[in-house]
């Protein structure tokens, strides 16, 4: 039977007059190839999100032009297929809004301390593109693993003090594109101390110093990391979360910062 003769039940009328907000397909994994500014090119895979709003006579959406439009840009997406993507769902699906996100590994090689060992450190990056007429909104967030060591800690006790392993997110919406690599070298100069993936023995005593040296409540790296955002030339508006895994408490430490930058 020809497609035309088929009958169309997601253009059908619905009667209960609620619209949806979000509506569309979640967790496809596509591959991924992003400028690195390091190494100039890198592949990864990315978990995608796409949705668009549904006015409220139609009973549904069509979910197989979403991956059409995904589809549509060859085997392997770019930022540029990424940000043209909102735009083609709406033209597609006679939508108003549109929304694309992109979540997926980066890896960075980083050397040790004193050995210069190398090793790859993973951090988590989110594209998300949203769109609305012919307005657009770029959002890019990088989930950074960091050492923090406590200063309440450190002044009251004879023998060292307890660290923990954290997790920011730093999301920025930016006047010009920034590179995935600043930002997460503006996470990891705010904390204690970096993390690596390899360290010999001689690395290992200059991280523990470098932390002891350094002390950060979870309000101190949310501060330091607002404060070096907020004066970045390129980022309008940021989001700074952390969270600290206390490794002496059964609960963890959190703290948020939200602001605009400037009058973008």
């Amino acid at each position: 039977m020809a497609a035309s003769k088929l009958k169309d039940t997601q253009s059908e009328r619905d009667d209960r007059r609620l619209s949806i907000d979000r509506v569309g397909v979640k967790d496809v994994r596509f591959p991924l190839r992003i400028r690195d500014r390091d190494q100039s090119t890198q592949h990864t895979v990315a978990t995608v999100n796409m949705a668009v709003d549904l006015p409220h006579q139609f009973k549904g959406t069509h979910m197989s032009r979403f991956l059409e439009v995904l589809h549509a840009h060859g085997r392997e997406l770019t930022v540029t297929s990424i940000a043209a993507m909102p735009k083609e769902l709406m033209a597609r699906l006679h939508a108003e809004k549109a929304h694309v996100e992109m979540r997926f590994p980066y890896f960075r090689a980083k050397y040790a301390p004193v050995t210069k060992a190398e090793g790859l450190v993973d951090y988590g990056v989110i594209f998300e593109v949203n769109a609305e007429g012919e307005k657009m909104d770029y959002v890019v967030t990088v989930e950074v693993p960091v050492t923090t060591l406590c200063p309440c800690s450190k002044a009251i006790s004879e023998r060292g003090a307890h660290n923990q392993r954290g997790l920011v997110s730093l999301s920025v919406r930016f006047r010009q594109p920034i590179w995935i690599e600043d930002l997460v070298e503006l996470v990891e100069s705010s904390a204690s101390s970096e993390l690596y993936s390899v360290l010999k023995r001689p690395d290992e005593k200059a991280v523990t110093e470098r932390a002891y040296d350094n002390p950060v409540f979870v309000e101190d790296l949310v501060r330091n990391i607002a404060v070096k955002a907020g004066s970045h030339k390129l980022i309008k508006w940021y989001r700074v979360e952390a969270v600290n895994f206390e490794s002496i408490h059964n609960h963890n430490a959190w703290a948020v910062i939200e602001r605009k930058v400037g009058k973008d």
